[in-house]
């Protein structure tokens, strides 16, 4: 089904040119910035926000996000967060650099960066434009929004900051690089929308984790882009943390165009906001690479989690594995698009898609779709979707071993998110990740009730 254009409410419109008349007058990026950003926003003025009646979209109801006040963070507030609250929020204790944004803006003094290899670049996208642009603009201009995607076309025009990453040929950066997102804004409708440049050229290895948290409750709207270029024979690991807080609102891009032998896993954890969508388009650009998506959603209330991508084989001998697990209670509802494109000089591609719904509730529900479009005639793809409750068999095996009703379930439903959880590479961040889904699933007071 071809895509539908909703018209905006007047009030709306006109509540988005009157914020980007901001750039114009205050913004003094290089020459190339302007018409970038002005293209995004004729691109969401032709779009519109997306409605049910679009495909790609019909289980998703992002009218809440429509009836936001559009209220753009444009002034910097660091003084909102203490180092010392930082240290709550998942990863604070890894070693490596980290970029800290609050509210969307570089916060230097809780942001550090260790000691680098050579050459290597870790800094915000603010400032990489203000002192060399000109690394910037091939990066903008290679991942321009997807031509569908109208919360992409919004981030290309009022984007402000985010993480930049540049790993030249042959480096290693042995540890992780953080980019931590932390909303304090209690104002309804405040809007957060960074971009990030996750460059990694040949030969070079990198690890990444991107994670959105919150100190407030607030019904605020974080909308975030991610380009990520891997380069020949790179390896890449990217690590998508989202715990947003459950009245925010959270769309999510990310842009992967992946070099020859080279081996990319991307991961995507999310736990948190009202409604999230993660899209997520991979080129695999390259014959003979490696690329694995790998995520779990963890919902409850009436949260409504998303994963949508597209993984485009356009070469061949190439290998894509994605698995995406959710587990949802109460009347939480999880979504699950996923489309495999073989083009036809893709020939010996080897691509896996799996996803598993494991209901808690006989309020929960799950829509999948799963899809495989093959232009090549010597391949092996497969996919398959399940939605199910837990197995009442492996329940009372449990139970015959002396485990408490509560503690087996518990057991099991760790055991599926385990399946995404040991994907992870990094072994920090792994463990890190396994001891908060097990704390989460402890805290939930209807699993002792069942």
């Amino acid at each position: 089904m071809a895509p539908t254009t909703q018209k905006q409410p007047a009030l709306v419109a006109d509540a988005y040119l009157k914020s980007f008349s901001h750039f114009e007058r205050e913004a003094k990026p290089p020459i190339w910035m302007l018409p970038f950003r002005k293209g995004g926003l004729a691109r969401f003025a032709e779009l519109g926000f997306p409605t049910l009646q679009h495909e790609d979209w019909r289980f998703t109801n992002i009218a809440p996000i429509v009836k936001l006040p559009f209220k753009p963070v444009f002034e910097a507030m660091a003084d909102d967060l203490t180092s010392e609250a930082l240290k709550n929020f998942p990863f604070a204790d890894l070693p490596g650099s980290r970029l800290v944004f609050v509210n969307g803006h570089y916060a230097a003094v809780l942001s550090k960066i260790a000691k680098l290899p050579a050459g290597v670049t870790v800094a915000s996208v603010a400032s990489v434009l203000a002192a060399e642009p000109a690394l910037l603009e091939k990066y903008f201009a290679q991942s321009s929004p997807a031509g569908d995607n109208a919360f992409d076309a919004l981030n290309q025009a009022f984007f402000l900051d985010g993480g930049f990453i540049h790993v030249p040929a042959g480096k290693v950066v042995e540890q992780p690089v953080q980019l931590i997102y932390v909303t304090t804004s209690n104002q309804n409708g405040a809007t957060i929308q960074p971009r990030n440049v996750i460059v990694a050229e040949a030969n070079s290895q990198l690890t990444v984790i991107e994670s959105y948290v919150t100190a407030v409750g607030a019904g605020y709207f974080t909308n975030t882009v991610t380009e990520l270029v891997v380069g020949d024979k790179a390896t890449v690991e990217v690590l998508k943390f989202q715990d947003e807080a459950v009245d925010a609102f959270h769309m999510a891009a990310i842009h992967g165009r992946f070099g020859r032998a080279s081996n990319t896993r991307v991961h995507s954890f999310a736990l948190g906001a009202k409604i999230s969508r993660n899209s997520i388009r991979t080129n695999l650009a390259g014959e003979g690479l490696e690329c694995i998506l790998n995520g779990l959603y963890l919902t409850r209330g009436e949260q409504l989690a998303d994963h949508h991508m597209v993984v485009e084989h356009a070469q061949p001998h190439c290998a894509s594995h994605e698995y995406f697990n959710g587990i949802l209670d109460d009347k939480s509802k999880g979504v699950f698009h996923g489309r495999i494109l073989v083009q036809q000089l893709a020939q010996k591609t080897d691509a896996k898609q799996t996803n598993k719904n494991l209901l808690l509730s006989d309020d929960a529900t799950a829509n999948t779709k799963p899809q495989l479009e093959i232009y090549a005639d010597d391949v092996k793809c497969t996919h398959g979707a399940t939605i199910g409750q837990l197995n009442q068999e492996s329940i009372f095996y449990l139970r015959s071993r002396g485990i408490g009703p509560e503690t087996a379930r518990r057991m099991l439903i760790h055991a599926f998110a385990g399946e995404i959880i040991e994907r992870v590479k990094h072994e920090a961040a792994r463990e890190e990740l396994d001891k908060l889904i097990w704390e989460r699933l402890e805290a939930n007071p209807h699993l002792s009730a069942k």
